[in-house]
């Protein structure tokens, strides 16, 4: 059998040696090698080579991929494509396989196949390097390996302290040495630090100090790195201290100092700051002041000690049972605040127990008031609130109670007619003053009718109507209006009875006036408004009959004036005679209208503040100046005082329509009606006029005061005017009424005239010397006027009887 094998060995290898007679050609090869296949004669794969001349198997694919690898130890798979001559997918494809089969020898990384002892080999290049330069940079290592930074820690990881000597920290690798070195400086300068320290600004300073020593080529130490070392020494209990929030250092003899501190000024003062603590560098004094001392008080702004307490609440208790007030801030620290006091008044026991048995109160925070104190104050206070009551009720005006009783009248009057009956007509009556015909204008001729008398009827329902809507309204007065004393007046009158508060040496008194006139003042205020609604009910009669009184002379008076402003229109035309004619009206008829209202409000006031006031006979004769006018109107409330000014500037003006207006103004701020003058009331005046000025001319004796009556009379019975003329325009009236009259009767009324004038020069002119000539002139003029007397009286007594 032996003898058999080697002779077909023989056989087979002659074979072989033998040079075919019969060449395949490639395309017969793959032909061949296709049919092998479908033949099952070849049942392995077979991979083709790029150039397509050669077949090569899996297995020997991977046999010469890994025998290039470990030549190498480290190649990309473009570089095995290349070398092994077959396509790149076939070789990423039998990668896998190679890697796979040696897993802790070989990987696979980012298109290339590294071995085990390519990063042994890189590992000791690196720890040369690294001894040399004491740190390298391990983003430095992955730009020359080109691979990443992870893949160069976890390889170096793997290799620290047997092919590497060194240590890994924050993405730098240092030597042994170099830490050592560090961390003694790290430990020198921790220890160094006795207050809180920021670690960022000290490891800023070493790295400066390391870049100093290691040159300018030296390469910047992380500060992570820093960080590391001082954690493992505080952990190793090399360096004593608290770390907050990783950065903050806070030395334990530091820590020690500070308690040290706040444990000394707290058992010798009772009580420490939150300023003091936050100075010392705590962050939080509440919770470190709780923590340290459980039986302490948190105030608003210190901590204090329950002694404190006992010290304040002896002070109070004491000062209550003396019937007097205290201030909590005079027996507590400077440094505490209102709110500190009030904090801790709140602890006191004899402040509570006051509180309770209503023997005291807090006010202001601070100040503790036993009430045998506030009641004798208050009624010291409502003495003097009586006298602010009668002194400043003169200067109050009108308020809403006034306007309640004009409504209820103006309610009543509403329904009526201004109309007048003929049967009810007002009638003239002569004043029985005497008229003078001066060279100025002072006087004016009165002109009175009967007033109007009203139902019994009508005046009970306004009664009625006055009482109900002054007890409805009454709680809706404003303060405004009742003259209510101010909070500095208050305060002020409390210092005047109390001088203590300004004996105690307080640097603002007003810390203490302040809360107890707020708390006083609604007291005063209410009592006040019980006295002044006490006082308005009992004097409600009078003051009805006050207003009713006013309105009935203001209507008359009004009237009259609307008359007498009427004839101002005739002398339009003439400048100089309608000014002297309008400041006549003025400073006459218009200053005894205002006059008369000024002076019945300010009575009317004066019995809503609970004065009593006997009313003037005749209120119409009153006459006040200029300066009286102006202080009574500016002491009305509100807009009154506004619209009063108003008044007393138009009476100092040159236009009665000014006056005018403002009355209105003036008339329906205070509830008044004033009545506008139709034409029916017109010829129902001029009438009674008319009848009054023909009695005064048929009487009259005394030929000077003769002329101005003739001419008023006159004026109504051919111009249907009331004219009030006075001395100086009584020649341009005159000369005004020759259209108007026969040559004859004008004549009579121009020598008369002229007589006149010339009489009243005389008289002027003369020095009441006997021996003097005038006195013959005058007697020769006065009988020269009681001669013309006759004719002048019939010019309008014939035409009246006709």
């Amino acid at each position: 059998m032996d003898a058999e094998l080697l002779e077909l060995a023989r056989q087979f290898e002659s074979a072989q040696q033998a040079k075919s007679s019969i060449r395949l050609s490639e395309r017969n090869v793959v032909e061949l090698v296709q049919k092998l296949h479908e033949l099952h004669i070849i049942d392995f794969n077979l991979l083709h080579t790029v150039s397509g001349k050669e077949y090569i198997t899996p297995e020997q694919l991977r046999h010469e991929m890994v025998l290039e690898i470990k030549k190498l130890g480290r190649v990309s798979l473009i570089d095995l494509a290349d070398i092994t001559g077959v396509d790149l997918y076939h070789v990423e494809n039998q990668a896998q396989r190679v890697v796979s089969d040696d897993p802790s020898g070989l990987m696979l990384i980012q298109g290339e196949i590294v071995s085990q002892s390519y990063w042994d080999n890189v590992a000791e290049e690196i720890n040369e390097r690294l001894q040399e330069c004491s740190q390298i940079s391990l983003a430095e290592i992955a730009a020359n390996l080109n691979v990443g930074s992870e893949l160069v820690a976890s390889m170096l990881e793997a290799r620290l302290g047997t092919l590497v000597k060194g240590r890994l920290e924050g993405g730098q690798l240092y030597t042994p040495a170099y830490v050592t070195r560090v961390s003694a400086m790290v430990r020198g300068a921790a220890r160094g630090v006795t207050v809180p320290t920021n670690l960022s600004f000290l490891w800023g300073t070493l790295q400066q100090l390391l870049q100093a020593m290691d040159g300018a080529g030296g390469v910047a130490t992380e500060s992570s790195f820093f960080q590391s070392l001082f954690n493992g020494l505080a952990k190793e209990g090399e360096i004593l201290g608290s770390l907050r929030a990783g950065v903050h250092w806070t030395p334990t003899v530091f820590a020690t100092a500070q308690r040290e501190c706040v444990d000394s000024f707290f058992s010798q003062n009772s009580f420490i700051s939150y300023d003091t603590l936050q100075n010392l560098g705590i962050s939080q004094p509440v919770q470190f002041l709780q923590s340290r001392y459980a039986e302490g008080i948190p105030l608003v702004t210190a901590f204090a000690h329950p002694s404190m307490i006992e010290m304040l609440d002896a002070a109070v208790e004491d000062a209550i049972d003396r019937g007097s007030w205290i201030d909590s801030l005079s027996v507590l620290p400077t440094s505490f605040g209102s709110q500190d006091a009030s904090k801790i008044l709140s602890h006191c026991n004899s402040v509570q127990s006051a509180l309770k048995g209503n023997k005291g109160m807090i006010l202001g925070d601070s100040y503790v008031f036993s009430n045998g104190f506030i009641k004798d104050v208050y009624g010291r206070m409502e003495k003097e609130l009586e006298v602010f009551r009668l002194s400043g009720s003169s200067g109050v005006i009108l308020s809403d109670d006034f306007h309640l009783v004009m409504e209820a009248k103006i309610r009543t009057d509403s329904g009526r007619s201004v109309e007048v009956n003929e049967k009810k007509k007002k009638k003239g009556k002569s004043s029985g003053a005497r008229t003078e015909i001066l060279l100025d204008d002072e006087e004016i001729i009165p002109l009175k009718s009967k007033k109007n008398q009203r139902k019994g009827k009508e005046a009970s329902l306004v009664l009625s109507d006055t009482k109900k809507g002054a007890k409805k309204d009454l709680a809706r007065t404003q303060e405004d209006d009742l003259n209510i004393p101010s909070d500095d007046w208050i305060m002020q009158k409390i210092l005047t009875l109390v001088p203590d508060f300004e004996e105690q040496g307080l640097e603002d008194p007003l810390t203490i006036l302040g809360p107890l006139a707020n708390y006083m003042r609604p007291m005063l205020i209410s009592s006040l408004k019980e006295k002044r609604k006490t006082l308005f009910t009992e004097n409600a009669g009078k003051m009805k009959q006050l207003l009713d009184n006013l309105q009935k002379k203001l209507d008359e008076a009004f009237l009259n004036m609307q008359l007498y402003e009427k004839a101002l229109d005739l002398f339009e035309d003439d400048q100089s005679t309608s000014a002297v004619l309008h400041r006549h009206l003025l400073r006459t008829m218009a200053a005894s209208i205002g006059d008369m209202l000024f002076h019945n409000l300010d009575m009317h006031n004066k019995l809503k503040n609970g004065i009593n006031v006997e009313e003037s006979p005749n209120s119409e004769s009153i006459t006040l100046g200029s300066a009286e006018r102006t202080a009574l109107a500016k002491s009305f409330p509100g807009s009154l005082s506004k619209k009063a000014l108003a008044v007393v500037e138009a009476l100092e003006g040159k236009r009665v329509e000014a006056f005018m207006t403002s009355l209105r103004e003036v008339a329906e701020d205070s509830g008044l009606l004033l009545k506008k003058l139709d034409k029916k009331l017109e010829r129902t005046l001029l009438h009674s006029y008319r009848k009054d000025l023909t009695a005064q001319v048929s009487a009259e004796t005394d030929p000077v005061l003769l002329l101005p009556k003739v001419v008023s009379l006159l004026y109504i019975q051919v111009r249907n005017k009331a004219l009030q003329a006075p001395g100086r325009a009584i020649s341009v009236a005159v000369s005004r009424l020759k259209d108007k009259l026969d040559d004859s009767a004008f004549k009579i009324l121009t020598e008369y005239q002229a007589a006149t004038v010339t009489l009243l020069s005389l008289l002027s002119a003369s020095t009441g010397d006997e021996e003097d000539c005038t006195s013959d002139r005058i007697l020769s003029k006065r009988e020269l006027l009681g001669n013309l007397m006759p004719a002048l009286k019939g010019l309008v007594l014939g035409t009246a009887q006709s």
